[in-house]
């Protein structure tokens, strides 16, 4: 197959044979978790759920920074932009987030200079051309975002750009998968890693992780060819009775992963406790400035000296199961305001805003 042609890995003859080979490998129930919303949204997109074998469950696990990023860092977010001084810059996505009261749109609708940029590097020029203004990037994400923030505030020290900020909200999935697992209410057999992620940090976190929860985990691609793969191996795995690390998306996952990314986090970024969206603090499971880049920390620079605590019960209205979805506990159309209260023009709970969100997802392709 040509890597760059996606034709094949969306051949429904080649689905056919995969869901078969499934169906011949399991004999009993499994539950899979895979953990990004990008391979959700495929999941939902093609039906693959309804296509496979009645008792191997897919579990959705809580891959999308948009839907884990907590209401205190929206808040943070909102009171930022309403500053005068402040043109505040965010993926698109961010905007219609619920924070305690009200979103970045709301905020935008209020006056504030909220502007939706596709490339976090843009704001260097931004601010090199708005030098009375302080600009301020709302940086989400996982491993696979996280080397151009740290391009950005290189590239911001190299040219000296004083009035240039940045709010942190990163995140790192093995500490998830380890937190998520750990809980006794949740049955996570094996695990779907992304692959998108695995390019940047290679195999060995992912393999470490699997020693140490004695569990098979696939890194898998994203189209529904890539789902199947990998469902295939996970329940091979778990049928033998064999835990470890399998790599199903090799046309663009390599051992090593991507060193010089890795390198540019690490000058940086350090890991820190952070808290997750109504999942609370996870130990070492974000990525915070370092020392030496604090002048770029828009937290440090602007935003009052706070406890920052884990409040879950402030991430969603009462009623909301958004965080209990993205445990896998409960499924979309569980929530009592699923497709009511609820939709991704009026989202109550952040995994209704993204389209990788597993409840916007849900609400498009299988309502």
């Amino acid at each position: 197959m040509n890597p760059c042609d996606p034709t094949p890995w969306r051949d429904p003859q080649i689905m056919r044979k995969l869901l078969d080979r499934i169906a011949a490998t399991v004999t009993r129930p499994w539950n899979i978790m895979e953990v990004c919303g990008g391979q959700t949204w495929t999941l939902a997109r093609y039906r693959l759920e309804e296509l496979l074998p009645d008792g191997l469950n897919m579990i959705h696990g809580p891959g999308c920074p948009v839907c884990v990023t907590p209401a205190e860092t929206i808040d943070d977010a909102i009171g930022l932009a309403m500053r005068p001084d402040v043109i505040f810059c965010s993926f698109g996505d961010m905007l219609r987030v619920p924070g305690t009261d009200g979103s970045l749109l709301r905020a935008k609708t209020a006056g504030a200079d909220v502007r939706l940029l596709y490339s976090p590097l843009d704001t260097l020029d931004i601010a090199v051309e708005n030098p009375d203004r302080q600009v301020i990037f709302f940086a989400i994400g996982f491993e696979t975002t996280t080397p151009v923030y740290a391009l950005m505030a290189e590239k911001a020290r190299e040219r000296h750009i004083s009035n240039l900020s940045i709010l942190t909200s990163l995140f790192t999935v093995p500490a998830a998968v380890s937190a998520i697992k750990s809980d006794p209410d949740c049955r996570i057999d094996a695990l779907l890693a992304a692959g998108h992620v695995c390019a940047v940090t290679g195999l060995d976190p992912y393999r470490q992780l699997a020693s140490d929860l004695d569990m098979p985990i696939v890194v898998t691609g994203f189209e529904p060819v890539d789902m199947l793969l990998g469902i295939l191996r996970a329940v091979t795995m778990l049928e033998n009775g064999r835990s470890g690390l399998s790599n199903a998306y090799g046309r663009a996952v390599g051992e090593a992963g991507a060193a010089n990314a890795r390198a540019a986090v690490g000058r940086v970024f350090h890991l820190s406790d952070t808290s997750w969206r109504g999942m609370g603090i996870m130990p070492l499971s974000g990525m915070k400035l370092r020392p030496e880049f604090e002048q770029f920390d828009a937290r440090r620079r602007f935003v009052s000296d706070r406890e920052h605590v884990s409040v879950t019960n402030r991430d969603y209205p009462d009623s909301c199961i958004a965080h209990l979805i993205m445990k896998g506990l409960r499924r979309p159309a569980d929530c009592p305001h699923f497709g009511k209260k609820c939709t991704p023009a009026c989202p109550v709970g952040a995994p209704m805003v993204s389209s990788e969100g597993v409840c916007a997802a849900h609400y498009r392709y299988l309502s």
